[in-house]
């Protein structure tokens, strides 16, 4: 299957990690020349000019995912320099950043592809001279000519095949622990049951999520004061990845407590923290983000529902919001209301910590002024989504999140960065767990008398999902080392879970066609991850909403 001497001649010959960084700047510099054509495009007078960039979207986006696929290069370039100077890189991972930087190579020159039908090339956007300068490239070079070839490809499935995989370790002995506890617990207490409860359209059950709570994973990132870990984003990463390798919505039940915990714990009174911070650790209430309503999607700073606040201070809620993820089960409620309706815009926005009573299945939402109704949807369950209906439901006053009006917008979008980092490890756990069945069928399923992964089609698609997976979780990684840092990383958390969601789907769909026929099947297992990945490429932030914001973001950051 693999023409072993031309694969160990060649490394033999080569420092591909050397050559990762040569090339990753090389891609760097070609997506400067894109941000320099984008600004020209879009700030022709040095100050971004918005109807220009609306104009302009398929520049500002493909420049995005250009800027992005530089990023995930130089990312997996650090990861092999790591590796190799502890020891750590071999065969497998010489053989996987190859085939990555290959085939990302390739795509900045040929076409980076924003959706299934929209491949954005370099001519289109006025770059052929910068991605001539790319290819010339020595280093860049070597990787496409050596880089993403059949023999790479068929050398690296024979190691998948052994049940090998790239290196993983953080060269940080309690975050490789971290790893590998939740890793365990995701193998025998969700992955097991998971398939189960999807088709049943069951909540999570209550001893899990107690469980979980006992493991640490509602109270990653609060701090050890209030009852937290103290951890930073990148241990949150790992635990949210793993949980979600067994099940992205048991990773996701820890999306909702970073959020609420992060608003709290960034802007909240001492009171506050103290009411609500050791509660959200413990597990013992859980919270759900209130935003999204039904005619404003993205566009937050357009919300309506009212809060309208009594000569007591209290307020009451009236209006309604769409796509409310476990909204009966929780006891929390973060709700972002217009209080101020004489100020338009997100000025007018407040955020609410609103307690409310845990509902039941025969009574989801006792609470007098507050009613909901479920919308079935195609995947991610285990919690379920929700339009909620508010007519004079009561907050007390000390609910106003950090004791002040007008300053929900902004409390919000600080929580944004943290929210869509863990959204992109969701996505990298996706997408491991689609890789873990796609390995399994093809090595189980013959045709022809050989197991599926001999067929080349096959390997190369394990492969493929193998090489993208890396590079996925690297600019994951780097963008939570930055949030950890303390800088802030809105355009790195949006690009990781760009690429992030564009991985998990692309591996998803691989694996149904590994399956073939029995992918389709209810009770085959890539059906159910197949409609969950569907939806990180949609929540948390849309794809392209994630590259109009990291677009217009770099051209902001140079003008």
């Amino acid at each position: 299957m693999t023409d072993t001497l031309t694969v160990e001649s060649t490394t033999t010959m080569t420092d591909w990690t050397a050559l990762a960084t040569q090339a990753a700047e090389a891609a760097r510099a070609y997506a400067e020349a894109a941000r320099a054509r984008t600004a020209e495009a879009i700030a022709p007078q040095g100050k971004i000019d918005a109807a220009l960039a609306d104009k302009e979207q398929r520049l500002v986006h493909g420049f995005a995912w250009i800027a992005t696929t530089a990023e995930a290069l130089a990312a997996t370039a650090d990861w092999s320099a790591r590796g190799k100077a502890a020891g750590r890189h071999g065969e497998i991972e010489e053989l996987t950043l190859r085939v990555g930087f290959g085939e990302y190579l390739a795509q900045l020159l040929g076409g980076v592809p924003m959706s299934q039908s929209e491949i954005v090339r370099p001519g289109e956007l006025g770059l052929a001279d910068a991605a001539a300068a790319l290819a010339a490239d020595a280093a860049a070079a070597q990787f496409l000519a050596h880089g993403n070839t059949a023999s790479t490809r068929a050398a690296l499935a024979e190691l998948l095949a052994q049940g090998l995989v790239p290196d993983e370790s953080l060269d940080d002995e309690t975050l490789d622990m971290i790893r590998d506890q939740f890793r365990s617990f995701a193998a025998d207490r969700i992955a097991p049951k998971a398939h189960e409860w999807h088709l049943a359209d069951d909540l999570i059950p209550d001893e899990v999520i107690t469980e979980m709570a006992e493991l640490g994973v509602f109270g990653v990132c609060i701090k050890e004061e209030y009852g937290g870990l103290g951890m930073g984003k990148l241990a949150m990463v790992l635990v949210s990845e793993e949980l979600s390798r067994g099940w992205i919505c048991a990773g996701s039940l820890g999306t909702r407590s970073e959020i609420a915990g992060e608003l709290i714990g960034e802007n909240g009174t001492e009171e506050q923290k103290r009411k609500w911070l050791p509660a959200l650790a413990d597990g013992s209430v859980l919270p759900t983000a209130v935003f999204t309503e039904p005619d404003t999607g993205s566009d937050l700073a357009s919300v309506r529902t009212r809060a309208i606040r009594g000569d007591d201070g209290a307020f009451t809620i009236k209006g309604a919001k769409n796509w409310i993820t476990h909204a009966a089960r929780t006891d929390l409620m973060t709700v972002l209301c217009r209080t101020d309706p004489d100020t338009p815009g997100h000025r007018g926005l407040s955020m609410l910590l609103a307690a409310k009573t845990r509902g039941t299945e025969a009574v989801p939402f006792p609470d007098e002024g507050l009613d909901g109704s479920e919308i079935e949807v195609l995947g991610y369950r285990g919690m379920k989504e929700y339009a909620l209906s508010f007519d004079g439901f009561a907050v007390a006053s000390e609910g106003l999140l950090g004791g002040e009006q007008g300053k929900g917008f902004v409390q919000l979008m600080q929580t944004f960065e943290g929210a869509r980092i863990q959204t992109a490890a969701r996505a990298v756990g996706v997408g491991w767990n689609a890789y873990d069945l796609a390995l399994r069928y093809a090595l189980d399923r013959k045709q022809f008398g050989e197991p599926l992964i001999r067929f080349p089609r096959v390997a190369d698609k394990l492969v493929m999902m193998v090489a993208e997976l890396v590079m996925a979780r690297e600019l994951t990684y780097s963008a939570a080392r930055h949030k950890d840092s303390g800088k802030r990383c809105d355009i790195e958390a949006g690009m990781a879970k760009l690429i992030g969601a564009r991985v998990a789907w692309s591996n998803a769909d691989n694996n149904v066609q590994i399956h073939g026929g029995n992918g389709y099947a209810l009770e085959y297992q890539a059906s159910r991850v197949l409609c969950d990945a569907r939806i990180l490429n949609i929540f948390e932030g849309a794809a392209e909403i994630q590259a109009h914001v990291i677009g217009r973001g770099l051209v902001s950051a140079r003008n």
